[in-house]
């Protein structure tokens, strides 16, 4: 589904169709990296279903699709600056394509990094669905804070711990974690429950 949805895409902007699975491909295996657990395919599929249910309030959506597919697309745990890297290959592959609105898709991309509130509600739509894993049942939260775990394993616990508390107190510390009235409503109560679980059993330990 999420293959035929981006190359749907990108043949908006793109006649030549080698190119455009060669973009696909990139993608693909750059999200099927046996090093994630969390940041793959998976995630952009549940990103595409949260999308459906706001759909209409996008006002660029060819730009926030672009987004959604490469905000993730440089993912290294060793790495302060994957955002800004992914911004950069996606400036890199869209840039061949006709496809105009590069800047705003990569200031998109780029705001992944701190999950600020945004002038533009499309860049606060990408936000929210890059964190309705929060709000999801503790079962679910508890499979995703696993599977973070399991992307950072070359650090030992003690230096994880400290940089997941430090992630957790960050997202407790904004007045919201959702910038949108929908994702707010739907996930804010339980992800703040959430966050606060694990910050305690972090602390526990």
């Amino acid at each position: 589904m999420i293959k035929q949805k981006f190359l749907n895409l990108i043949r908006k902007y793109s006649k030549n169709e080698d190119y455009n699975l060669d973009c696909w491909n990139e993608l693909e295996n750059n999200y099927s990296s046996r090093s994630r657990y969390y940041h793959n395919l998976e995630h952009l599929e549940n990103m595409f279903s949260e999308l459906d249910k706001v759909q209409s309030e996008v006002k660029n959506l060819d730009c926030l699709l672009f987004a959604i597919y490469y905000h993730d697309i440089i993912y290294k745990s060793t790495n302060s600056d994957n955002e800004h890297q992914s911004a950069l290959r996606f400036e890199n592959r869209i840039s061949k394509t006709s496809f105009t609105k590069l800047n705003e898709c990569m200031l998109q991309i780029e705001a992944t990094k701190e999950h600020k509130l945004s002038a533009d509600n499309d860049t606060n739509i990408l936000l929210d669905l890059d964190l309705t894993i929060l709000g999801k049942s503790p079962e679910e939260y508890k499979n995703y804070s696993e599977n973070i775990r399991k992307e950072y394993h070359i650090y030992p616990d003690f230096m994880y711990r400290k940089g997941r508390k430090k992630v957790l107190q960050s997202i407790l510390e904004l007045d919201f974690i959702y910038k949108t009235d929908y994702f707010r409503k739907a996930y804010e109560n339980q992800a703040k429950e959430n966050v606060r679980l694990e910050l305690h059993q972090l602390n526990l330990v």
